[in-house]
């Protein structure tokens, strides 16, 4: 196999199979990245055997074949190459040549025959724009659980129906779901998927790299979930097991509510965090008429107290919460204001956009709820 391309697409395509490849293996293989020459073009193929990726751009293919390369080696080492052509040949013993300008380098390489073959993409269910999945991934990822026992809490749940989407994760301490309006071009009943954060996190890839209104072709099989973007393909194992039923976890109602200021409730938050436990995170928010207080204090270090005016005339409620999980979502939300629902302090708090002025949704193409449960402090 021998090809030209350019270093710059090379460099481009190859970040995008750094996620994917294994770092840490007993497979040798899947540390490499199988590089394919055929027509005008080179693909290159990565894989964990949980999630993999496809990946293609323009070269001048001098003779068609294929080979394998440690993944990390090429990229940190062709990143170094001046702007400019770069000729890569892969001979029989599998050793690669990478000849740019005055520089000649040899790497080695492994057959591709040991190589796993990927599955192939099943019929398209459906097209979404990759605008909205980056979005609602970024609005629920942090809240996927970190305990690889929780497997099924190791993703999100991701639902097609028409009329929308809907991305939902929990840790079993605080519950994010999304909800995009709109149809669904193919989906005319309800499918549902456990999506690993993983696949998640190189989606938000795709999409940082994409115009948010380029169409992803979505589709899945028994196994696996398939995203193909352009001449990327992104596919991923499905998580197993039955993902808790979300819909007995949203607070049916609240009999408060304040509206406050983002970045003000944000930073409040911040600063007198830096007092808090570090271990458990724990702040006290306090509301009462006319304003809202952040406190924290750990005996032996320091304490600190902050006061937020807010618009409030309910009965004074004085809660516990992570101050961690209050951040993270504070942090995903795009919108200036948020409004803080609570009942008590022993029942689950809840942070929405807030509404505007003429009563609609800050944002009309999604519904965004945070749940999150008190802590006894």
């Amino acid at each position: 196999m021998e090809f030209t391309v350019s270093r710059a697409d090379l460099v481009r395509e190859l970040n995008l199979s750094q996620g994917v490849v294994e770092k840490k293996t007993t497979i040798p293989i899947l540390s490499n990245v199988l590089v394919e020459a055929d027509g005008d073009r080179i693909h290159l193929t990565a894989t964990d055997l949980e999630l993999g990726i496809r990946c293609s751009c323009a070269a001048r293919v001098k003779k068609s074949g294929g080979g394998t390369i440690p993944a990390r080696r090429l990229l940190d080492y062709v990143r170094l190459l001046p702007d400019g052509d770069v000729q890569v040949k892969i001979q029989d013993n599998h050793w690669a040549s990478l000849v740019s300008g005055r520089s000649r380098t040899r790497i080695a390489g492994m057959s591709r025959e040991s190589f796993p073959e990927l599955p192939r993409m099943p019929s398209q269910l459906a097209e979404i724009p990759i605008g909205v999945i980056g979005s609602m991934i970024g609005k629920t990822i942090f809240a996927i659980s970190a305990e690889e026992s929780r497997f099924t809490l190791n993703g999100a749940l991701l639902v097609l129906r028409k009329g929308g989407i809907t991305m939902v994760a929990t840790d079993g301490h605080r519950l994010a779901m999304v909800e995009s309006e709109g149809e669904i071009e193919g989906i005319s009943g309800e499918y549902r998927a456990l999506l690993p954060k993983k696949a998640m996190q190189e989606l938000q890839k795709l999409a940082g790299e994409a115009d948010a209104a380029s169409l992803v072709k979505f589709s899945g099989d028994e196994n696996h979930l398939f995203f193909e973007l352009g001449d990327r393909l992104l596919l991923s194992r499905k998580l197993t097991g039955n993902f808790p039923d979300y819909a007995r976890v949203l607070p049916k109602d609240h009999p408060y509510s304040v509206t406050l200021e983002r970045d003000e409730f944000r930073g409040a938050i911040e600063r007198v965090a830096q007092f808090s436990d570090e271990r458990s995170r724990a702040i006290r928010v306090r509301v009462a008429p006319g304003e809202v207080k952040v406190h924290s204090s750990v005996s032996d270090t320091g304490e600190s107290e902050e006061s937020i005016l807010a618009s409030y005339e309910g009965p004074a409620v004085e809660i516990g919460f992570n101050a961690q999980y209050l951040l993270e979502f504070l942090r995903a939300l795009n919108e200036p204001r948020v409004m803080f629902l609570f009942k008590d302090p022993n029942s689950a708090g809840e942070m929405r956009p807030a509404e505007t002025e003429g009563g609609g949704a800050a944002s009309q193409t999604y519904h965004y709820r945070y749940v999150i449960m008190p802590m006894r402090i």
